[in-house]
């Protein structure tokens, strides 16, 4: 028996990176956690951008939401506050961001190696407890991963073909788009119960129980009769 938990993400996005640990925290103490399987979807928060793009984060938040750059930092410092608390590094200065298209091309790679955790994990810490910008660049992508343990000729091969694992980021990010998720991270367990956004791991650890119940339901009692138990058996009655 076990419990499959999809996660749609994007490495650009510091909630799908918070979401992350806590949903580990969660998982942690889940007394099944050994039947829990867990796959990373793809989902790009602008599948507009060219595969090359790069630029930095603060002027790109002021724009997106209107505000000012002193606003968009005074946000970064709140989101990194928040990541230091749950032990993450978080750069609020330096960063960029960009086009993840290739990125969830080679976690469909790394999935197919068994090893797209390592991965995801690596470009998060690349992407927000590491200053230099990561978008737009093949060459420290290609390094970022293979500091993940993946051989680098086969790592440059798959950036090489742009057609390499497209399709299998494309129909995750249908999916997500049936499943109704309108941004990320989004959570879905036995394709029964989603969770939206970074929660609590409390929130998470409630669905991870609700999943399992429902694999292994109450036993409903036919019929009772005469029983043995830990405080004796019970005594015959005599007519």
């Amino acid at each position: 028996m076990a419990v499959q938990v999809e996660i749609w993400t994007d490495i650009n996005c510091p909630f799908c990176y918070l979401g992350k640990r806590r949903f580990e925290e969660a998982l942690a103490g889940f007394p099944h956690r050994d039947a829990v399987e867990v796959v990373h979807r793809s989902f790009e928060l602008d599948p507009t951008l060219d595969h090359g793009h790069s630029d930095a984060v603060i002027p790109h938040i002021a724009g997106k939401y209107g505000i000012s750059e002193a606003q968009a930092a005074a946000n970064e410092r709140g989101i990194a506050a928040q990541a230091e608390a749950m032990g993450l590094d978080y750069r609020v200065e330096g960063r960029d961001f960009g086009s993840s298209f290739d990125m969830h091309r080679l976690l469909h790679f790394a999935l197919a190696q068994g090893k797209q955790e390592a991965l995801l994990d690596a470009l998060y810490a690349a992407n927000f407890a590491d200053a230099r910008p990561l978008f737009g660049d093949t060459e420290r992508l290609v390094q970022v991963a293979a500091d993940a343990g993946f051989d680098a000729a086969e790592v440059r091969a798959v950036l090489a073909d742009p057609e390499a694992y497209a399709d299998a980021v494309r129909a995750d990010e249908a999916e997500a788009g049936r499943l109704g998720a309108r941004g990320v991270p989004f959570f879905v367990i036995d394709r029964k119960y989603g969770v939206s956004g970074a929660q609590q791991p409390e929130t998470f650890a409630q669905a991870l129980e609700r999943a399992w119940a429902d694999h292994a339901p109450e036993l409903e009692v036919l019929g009772e009769a005469d029983t043995c138990g830990p405080d004796g058996c019970a005594v015959p009655q005599r007519d």
